[in-house]
């Protein structure tokens, strides 16, 4: 059992790392402030391959491993979980149609996602009345013709406003037994009837957005659909999986950037005659967040190194997923306690922090749900 990182994978934490601390970090808390999106820095961040990090080549993506991803994912998210949550998704939606689209699907849309073409991509799935129960979408695909009109609705979909691109789940067969006739489709932004809705004013990850899509006679050919008519519940499972390494991912870093400026912090500061780093209490808070933050990290990156394996990692994604966002949770409260009164004031960026931990509790699937997850791969179904 190795746990050494490669020279490469090394040198693409380095090098996310360094560009993080000069393009991310000085204007994350300006862009959470105005709720802007990145635009301009996520293109420099295609530029430099993360866009389309488990992407082949040929179709514009650095092909360095999922194990580098999560490592790129977390530097991000050191300095910015807005920047980090969009470029987990664009990933995501580049595999998907990697996975599952056609050759021409692929040739025309994936490379605009690793190049930065396309801001960000979208994944689809939530619907008003449904968040975790995928299986329970109401947004219809009809046939018609040689394609599919779509009706219906998203909500909250991460980068819905800007995506170039959205994978679409919609139900193709009513009559198909719970999750069996839901199929997913490729639809690009402009398409007729493809309606972009209002964008949720959320807690934390401001510089990112969360939008409703509306479908609305919404015509497709199909070409765009992604695997076979009554594939799209397997496929968004699936996926699912390897997003829930890149929240997992995102919360470490976020974790890491709590405690290290609480830690700074304390250093720094005095009270009743000694630094407050001199209390056992605040060492202690030390000591167990960095600990957590370690196992959380070696969770997630065992999940990384499963998937890039081609092993089954279905477990041990949601353990990652769940230990990490829930242990990011409880670090970024003991950081604004060891600030105090501070901590509490948007002057300092714990506040920020703990904000944007909290959708990471959230995002692929709640807590609960990977408690789910866990038990029925642990004790069957």
């Amino acid at each position: 059992m190795n746990f050494s990182l490669t020279s490469e994978q090394e040198m693409i934490r380095d090098m996310v790392r360094d560009f993080a601390d000069k393009h991310i970090k000085p204007v994350a808390a300006q862009l959470d402030e105005k709720r802007e999106f990145p635009y301009d820095n996520l293109k420099r961040m295609a530029d430099l391959g993360l866009m389309g990090m488990n992407i082949p080549a040929r179709y514009g993506g650095s092909e360095v491993g999922v194990v580098a991803y999560s490592l790129a994912i977390t530097e991000i998210a050191k300095a910015c979980a807005s920047h980090a949550v969009t470029t987990s998704v664009t990933n995501m939606v580049a595999e998907v149609i990697c996975e599952f689209g056609s050759e021409s699907l692929k040739e025309e849309h994936v490379p605009k996602l690793c190049t930065g073409e396309y801001p960000a991509g979208a994944f689809a799935i939530t619907e008003p009345h449904t968040g975790s129960d995928a299986a329970n979408i109401r947004t219809v695909a009809m046939p018609d013709g040689d394609g599919y009109v779509l009706n219906g609705s998203k909500s909250l979909i991460t980068s819905g406003g800007q995506a170039g691109v959205v994978v679409v789940w919609a139900v193709t067969d009513k009559t198909a037994r719970r999750g069996g006739g839901i199929s997913a489709f490729l639809i690009q932004k402009g398409t007729p009837g493809f309606i972009i809705g209002k964008a949720e004013d959320k807690m934390g990850h401001r510089a990112s957005s969360l939008n409703e899509l509306i479908f609305d006679n919404c015509q497709v050919s199909q070409e765009c659909l992604l695997g076979r008519e009554g594939e799209g519940f397997k496929i968004a499972m699936v996926e699912l999986d390897g997003g829930r390494i890149g929240i997992a991912s995102l919360a470490v870093g976020v974790g890491l950037a709590a405690i290290a400026y609480a830690t700074q912090y304390v250093k720094d500061r005095e009270a009743f005659g000694q630094k407050l780093s001199r209390f056992q209490a605040i060492q202690w808070m030390i000591a167990d967040s960095y600990t957590e933050l370690e196992a959380a990290q070696l969770l997630t990156l065992k999940a990384a190194f499963l998937k890039e394996s081609g092993q089954k990692f279905t477990r041990e994604a949601s353990m990652a997923k769940l230990l990490a966002t829930e242990t990011a949770k409880k670090v970024a409260l003991r950081s604004v306690q060891m600030l105090g009164g501070y901590g509490y004031t948007t002057e300092y960026p714990v506040e920020r922090y703990l904000r944007d931990i909290i959708g990471t509790t959230l995002y692929e699937g709640t807590s609960e749900v990977q408690r789910i997850v866990i038990s029925r791969e642990i004790i069957g179904r």
